[in-house]
């Protein structure tokens, strides 16, 4: 029994996005520019947050965490993906599959739910705003971010005690540009039929369980202001329109590829590009080029470190120099 738990497996071959030359150098500038992007857009939506006084609100502190999260869930694979790109080989390690398992799984797990939590954050917000800041008070921000993050690694824990211990005796070929759960799990010297289901439950309970709050809390909104006014329907739409547009484009992909994972299909691999790489640098350019808060935020910051400073504005020492 020892013999058959054990893995003789100690790495595995990632097929990438596509085994043309021409192709994968396209690949490695785009995603290398992509990724720059999504960093360094996310960085300015916490380093903005964080140091405008007028942004120090649940639903900023609830964006900046979203932001955090999403750097990470675009650095756990996109790094290793673009070098693969220029490597003739692509091999991971068994542990840094794991490793890519579980972060994936963390990652999304506490994505689901702060988007959650802004849901709630948006529904307290339109539908009680005379008890907003009783409701939504800095220890209820700070705990609903915990939560997310206990959430997603209840998640990721349990997905990997089903797949930790499973026996990689042969077959070593992923094809993906990451270690898929789902592919992953095919390898195995066993019929992972059993095992399958399992992730089915686990996968679908987290992600059709938060996108139904999610679809609740948004009709529940608009029913609310439905009574109120044209002017006040206009408004909320507005505002839930970037919410809207990121959960399609979040949970479509985890759904599709993690409740139906006993076929894979080549599609699945631009799926996962979506959740892990575009979600990611969609969510700061949605909530900052249509947030009028964040917009003038931005334009301060801007404007502090990047117009040119008046000479009466420099250092004495500088000023010295200069003449």
């Amino acid at each position: 029994m020892d013999k058959v738990n054990s893995s003789v497996v100690s790495e595995f071959v990632l097929l990438g996005l596509s085994s043309s030359q021409e192709l994968q150098l396209f690949f490695f500038v785009f995603f290398s520019v992509l990724y720059v992007v999504t960093v360094l857009g996310n960085l300015l939506i916490i380093l903005t947050v964080t140091s405008d006084n007028r942004l120090h609100s649940p639903m900023y502190f609830l964006l900046g965490n979203l932001s955090f999260v999403d750097i990470c869930q675009a650095s756990f694979a996109t790094p290793k993906m673009i070098a693969d790109f220029l490597s003739e080989h692509k091999t991971i390690s068994f542990s840094g599959c794991i490793a890519q398992i579980f972060f994936i799984h963390l990652f999304t797990g506490g994505e689901m739910m702060l988007l959650v939590s802004m849901a709630y954050d948006r529904y307290v917000a339109i539908c009680k705003p005379l008890h907003y800041v009783v409701i939504m008070s800095r220890r209820t921000c700070t705990v609903l971010v915990m939560i997310s993050w206990a959430v997603g690694l209840m998640h990721t824990l349990s997905q990997l005690s089903f797949t930790v211990n499973l026996p990689f005796c042969g077959p070593n070929v992923v094809d993906s540009f990451f270690c898929d759960l789902p592919r992953v799990t095919k390898l195995a010297c066993l019929d992972s039929y059993i095992i399958e289901i399992l992730i089915v439950v686990n996968s679908g309970i987290l992600s059709l369980s938060t996108f139904s709050l999610l679809v609740s809390s948004y009709i529940i909104i608009f029913i609310t202001v439905w009574f109120k006014s044209s002017a006040a329907m206009a408004k909320a739409f507005s505002t839930l329109a970037a919410h809207i547009t990121v959960v399609i484009l979040f949970f479509g992909p985890c759904i599709f590829i993690y409740v139906w994972p006993f076929t894979t299909y080549p599609v699945d691999k631009v799926l996962a590009i979506f959740y892990t790489i575009f979600t990611p640098i969609l969510n700061p350019i949605i909530y900052t080029l249509r947030n009028r808060d964040m917009k003038t935020a931005l334009r301060k910051i801007m404007t502090h470190y990047l117009r040119p400073k008046k000479i009466s504005e420099m250092p004495v020492i500088v000023r010295n120099s200069l003449y």
